[in-house]
Order: C-alpha cells, then sequence, then structure tokens
C-alpha cells in the first residue's frame, strides 16, 4: 500500500515534521519511505557515493548539501548504484544532473533543483548525523514519508487506520 503524505498529515499531523520547501521531483518513483540515514556534505558527494554503495533496502538517504545551487550530489551512476542496492529514495538539500536519465529509474529523488556541474572529491562529509533544513529536523533511524505533495518525518513508523 503507498502512503501519502496527506493521509499521513491527516491522521499524524501533530506528531510529524513537515517539510517546508519546495523540492521537485526527478526520480522515476515519486512515492517513497524508508527509515533515514543522513550525509551532511558540501559540494562534495564522495559520502554520497560510499553510501549508496551499501545495502539501502528500506531507506532514503537525506543529504544536507547546503543548499548549494552551484554543483550536483547526485548524478545518474550515484543514482543507478541506488537502485541496484535497493534505496528506496533520496532528498537532498542541492542539486543533482542527469536528471534525464535518474527519471527513468525506480528510485524517489527530490532535491532543490539541477545544475550540470560534478563535484570535487576531497573525502569530506559526515555520515548519519542529524541534519536540519527545510524546517525538519532529520534524525538518523527516523522515518520518511515522500510523495508529489511533499516529504514528511516521524519518530517512528507510520501506519494508517484500517478504514
Amino acid at each position: 500500500m503507498e502512503l501519502k503524505t496527506a493521509d499521513l498529515c491527516d491522521h499524524f499531523s501533530d506528531t510529524v515534521q513537515i517539510a517546508e520547501e519546495p523540492f521537485g521531483d526527478f526520480g522515476g518513483r515519486t512515492i517513497f519511505h524508508g527509515v533515514i540515514e543522513t550525509i551532511k556534505a558540501f559540494e562534495d558527494n564522495s559520502k554520497v557515493r560510499e553510501c549508496v554503495a551499501e545495502p539501502g533496502e528500506g531507506k532514503v538517504l537525506v543529504v544536507d548539501g547546503g543548499g548549494s545551487m552551484r554543483r550536483a550530489m547526485l548524478g545518474d551512476r550515484l543514482a543507478a548504484k541506488a537502485v541496484k542496492n535497493g534505496w528506496s529514495g533520496i532528498v537532498i538539500n542541492g542539486c543533482i544532473r542527469d536528471s534525464a536519465d535518474i527519471a527513468e529509474m525506480d528510485l524517489g529523488v527530490k532535491a532543490l533543483g539541477t545544475h550540470p556541474c560534478k563535484t570535487e572529491k576531497r573525502g569530506l562529509g559526515d555520515r548519519n548525523v542529524p541534519v536540519r533544513f527545510a524546517g525538519v529536523t532529520f534524525e538518523p533511524g527516523h522515518y520518511l514519508y515522500a510523495d508529489e505533495d511533499g516529504i514528511i518525518v516521524s519518530e517512528t513508523p507510520l501506519k494508517l487506520p484500517d478504514a
């Protein structure tokens, strides 16, 4: 069953965080959810490369790229690795590139926009630390739900009551 953010907000609005900024949908999957893993890195996607190379079944990678609109934190090669390793989705406070190719992949991708330039590869960044952007604190181990209407975060998994 697909979990729509509007339905989840109807039942859990007092316990979830709702992202404020309008993230664009760039992946072939627009509805996705999973356990949060985080990366905090500015214009260096080395840690993203490491993370998507690992098993990601049931997980969503949240990347705080500092909102940079000057470099892409995700491209088609890393997105393909994420698909191969079972990641549900990736949310980026920053840009992606190769958007037409990523749109064909079975992966949820939300980002602020696109930019054709790749990042430097310096190995910088932090993994699985709390990150804050869009009015939300993304904690590793919490749960992210995303669709065409937005992004919500919960400390616990959400399940809609039976109708």
